[in-house]
């Protein structure tokens, strides 16, 4: 039985631990020859510090990043209240007494 588990624990962990150690970006270089790096998760950014930082601020102008943080709580697929970090009511728990 315990074999039985570990061989399925391999299983559903394996691909996971596998995708772990695979982070590492790739460094290529654009049709213009600007140096780039790519991540595995889709996302890419220049090399060049400079670059990056002129890329970021057009990027911010953008109105789809202009979403709630990801530290911010609620706002369920952009509908109701969205709590910002710092505000009195981030993070403050049950309002029931008997779960406090």
């Amino acid at each position: 039985m315990k074999a039985v588990f570990a061989l399925m624990l391999a299983l559903v962990a394996g691909p996971g631990l596998a995708a772990e150690l695979d982070r590492t970006p790739l460094e290529a270089a654009t049709v213009d020859g600007k140096k780039v790096r790519l991540f595995p998760n889709g996302r890419w950014e220049y090399v060049d510090a400079a670059m990056a930082a002129e890329a970021q601020k057009v990027a911010a102008e953008y109105p789809e990043n202009k979403a709630r943080p990801a530290e911010a709580q609620g706002g369920v697929f952009g509908i109701g209240r969205t709590v910002m970090p710092g505000d009195k009511d981030y993070n403050r728990g049950s309002l029931n007494p008997k779960l406090r």
